[in-house]
């Protein structure tokens, strides 16, 4: 089992920066994957970006692309989510997830909040 806790969120302007953090704990020698998921106000949750632990290997939403840059600290145990040109519309509850293998991921975070105001 993976202990998740999201951490970096909070209220910035347009075209501001902010970077998330997501540090696990338990067994992480066990993770294979990790990922940032995102719900807007009123809206589903969504696929943000995610990052295969070893080797590493990431995947964005086209949304996010050239903005986010995901990246991770083995030795931390700790992922992280650089939003640079941030929009109100990345305004959302940010989640990270952990997996132990390919599929749905088996781990979730409290979530942190980002607003993003115009």
């Amino acid at each position: 089992q993976v202990q998740l806790v999201e951490s970096g969120g909070g209220l910035v302007q347009a075209g501001d920066s902010l970077r998330l953090s997501c540090a696990a704990s338990g067994r992480t020698s066990m993770i294979y994957r990790m990922g940032w998921f995102r719900q807007p106000p009123g809206k589903e949750r969504e696929f943000v970006a995610a990052i295969l632990w070893r080797p590493v290997n990431t995947r964005y939403a086209d949304s996010v692309k050239g903005r986010f840059t995901i990246s991770r600290d083995i030795a931390k145990s700790t992922m992280y989510l650089q939003m640079d040109s941030l929009k109100p519309d990345d305004t959302a509850v940010y989640y990270c997830a952990a997996s132990f293998q390919k599929g749905e991921y088996e781990y979730w975070g409290e979530g942190t909040q980002v607003t993003v105001s115009s």
